[in-house]
């Protein structure tokens, strides 16, 4: 995959091939280093993300595993600069315990690390194990531009866990995926049935309910997300996002419900970004996330990016 990744995207990354590691083809060095990653099987996050304005470098696991501390390290000594790196990390326990290790060697490196910890799940209560999901693309986004524009490592994680505190998301799939080395579904689903706040490494969700229309799972979604907000004199961004095998056609299905939704709830969207951002292999299903903006949050959010997977 990295070497496909690699061979079709050469005039942005390159591959450090015994790390597992897609890195920015052409380093620069006045700006903060930006890395993120996790078990593969979410593409094109995170590789697809790595290049101007957005990452810096990406470690990939093996499926819905994380990525060993020392190609973590790897990446980091490979796109270091003066001015720190910014480790980008979703709330699972192997991926916080891996970036954490990995932050600890090269700080005894005296490499200057900071690490942001993402958890925009709101299917799980506790806001301590929330998991991190399709949010995680927008502080990739917005940190990246911060780090482009030349910002401190301290400015830049503060600014990326803004986004953080501004985003939340919650999924419902359809069917499970399978897993490529049993070949068995991640949680089973009656013919009828859906499943409603499930992870994206195939976790069964808080809920099993029959199947609904797009109207209902737009009002499932977005009600219990704008619980989170107070909406009054805010601007949104809302993600639709698939999770593998949703094509296009039902997301803008999904999208005009919610839409609808939105304006008879007074929501000021400022823009859509609707595709298949971060994945669950081939699952059937899509997730939902919205990112209270203002307006520094979307000056970085429209800051032209060049990379495999988005570009402007």
């Amino acid at each position: 995959m990295l070497e496909g990744i690699y061979k079709t995207n050469k005039d942005k990354v390159k591959l450090l091939k015994d790390s597992d590691v897609i890195v920015r083809k052409n380093k620069k060095e006045n700006k903060v280093a930006l890395i993120s990653g996790g078990g593969s099987g979410h593409e094109p996050a995170h590789a697809g993300y790595v290049g101007y304005g957005m990452l810096d470098a990406a470690v990939a696991g093996p499926v819905f595993t994380s990525p060993n501390p020392k190609n973590i390290f790897n990446a980091i000594n490979e796109v270091k600069t003066d001015k720190g790196v910014l480790l980008i990390a979703k709330n699972y326990s192997g991926d916080v315990m891996n970036f954490k290790m990995a932050a600890k060697i090269a700080r005894n490196n005296d490499i200057a690390v900071e690490i942001v910890i993402v958890n925009d799940d709101i299917a799980i209560e506790d806001p301590d194990n929330r998991r991190g999901i399709a949010g995680t693309v927008f502080v990739h986004k917005i940190a990246g531009a911060a780090a482009e524009k030349g910002m401190s490592l301290q400015e830049v994680k503060n600014i990326a866990e803004r986004v953080v505190e501004n985003v939340k998301t919650k999924g419902i799939a359809l069917a499970p995926c399978y897993s490529p080395t049993t070949g068995k579904p991640s949680f089973d689903l009656g013919e009828n049935e859906i499943e409603i706040g499930l992870g994206i490494h195939g976790e069964p969700g808080i809920e099993i309910t029959e199947m609904m229309s797009s109207k209902e799972i737009a009002d499932n979604l977005l009600t219990d997300l704008l619980n989170y907000f107070d909406i009054n004199n805010k601007q949104f961004a809302i993600m639709i996002n698939s999770l593998g095998a949703t094509p296009l056609m039902e997301l803008n299905i999904l999208a005009n419900d919610i839409d609808n939704l939105a304006h008879n709830n007074n929501l000021n969207i400022y823009n859509y970004y609707l595709n298949s951002y971060m994945t669950s292999m081939e699952m059937k299903g899509v997730s939902l996330s919205l990112l209270e903006l203002d307006s520094e949050l979307i000056d970085l959010l429209e800051f032209k990016t060049k990379t495999p997977f988005l570009f402007n």
